[in-house]
């Protein structure tokens, strides 16, 4: 893919920029970051959204659409991903990932690559997957990690994903690192739960990188440096 970005681009009539998202930041700061940036340019009243949203605990493709390229976000949403993952095992955490502390430890020194493998095997095709409980599910008029953090229990429904293929890429344990491609709607942290309770332990994500979304390679993507250098050239008007 070509790099094309340019303070000349005219951003009303439509724009779509690959970010690669840093590690710690929401989604929706990298959305206001850029959007200051072309408001530094004169654009006051743009619209800006983003195509799939990242964790701020993981990194990689983040698609923005600007302008007029807004109506292309729920298409380019849709499409496949790919992930780089990290699953620890031997522990499990209330959100599946690091946001929170440990809360169990199980044993993982029985665990071989190879019944990793065929656990992964297992987890792959069009199946139906529980989405955390901190997750941004939105349960009559409220997202799931509000009643999470108030305590409160409430039943995840259950939706429709397909993945496609995973490969252990490194074999560390209790680290397994993991590439995996699936469709729009998929959990990664939720992954590593069924991951761990296929192998009789725990497992949480502990490290991810959203390496493709659909024609958009990490690779070719804009660091928010690069944007900042690109369009924070210009004076506000």
């Amino acid at each position: 893919m070509e790099k094309i970005l340019s303070k000349e681009l005219d951003f009303p009539e439509g724009a779509v920029i690959p970010v690669d998202k840093p590690l710690g930041w929401t989604s929706a700061d990298v959305v206001r970051k850029v959007k200051v940036l072309l408001k530094h340019l004169g654009y006051r009243k743009i619209k800006i959204g983003h195509a799939g949203t990242l964790d701020p605990l993981a990194s990689g493709v983040l698609i923005l659409c600007v302008g007029k390229a807004t109506k292309q976000a729920e298409a380019l949403q849709a499409e496949a991903k790919e992930y780089v993952a990290e699953f620890t095992l031997g522990a499990t955490t209330p959100s599946f990932d690091m946001e929170h502390p440990v809360d169990r430890i199980y044993p993982w020194e029985h665990i071989t690559r190879e019944m990793t493998e065929e656990a992964l095997r297992v987890l792959c095709g069009e199946r139906l997957q529980t989405p955390p409980v901190y997750s941004a599910k939105m349960i009559e008029g409220k997202r799931a990690y509000e009643y999470a953090r108030a305590g409160r229990e409430v039943a995840m429904r259950r939706a429709l994903i397909t993945v496609y293929s995973m490969e252990i890429l490194r074999w560390a344990p209790p680290a397994v690192e993991v590439r995996i491609a699936c469709s729009k709607g998929t959990y990664i942290r939720s992954i590593a739960q069924e991951l761990g309770e296929k192998l009789g332990s725990g497992a949480y994500l502990s490290a991810l990188c959203r390496t493709r979304s659909g024609n958009f390679r990490v690779e070719e993507c804009y660091a928010l440096e690069e944007i900042e250098k690109i369009l924070g050239s210009a004076k506000q008007n």
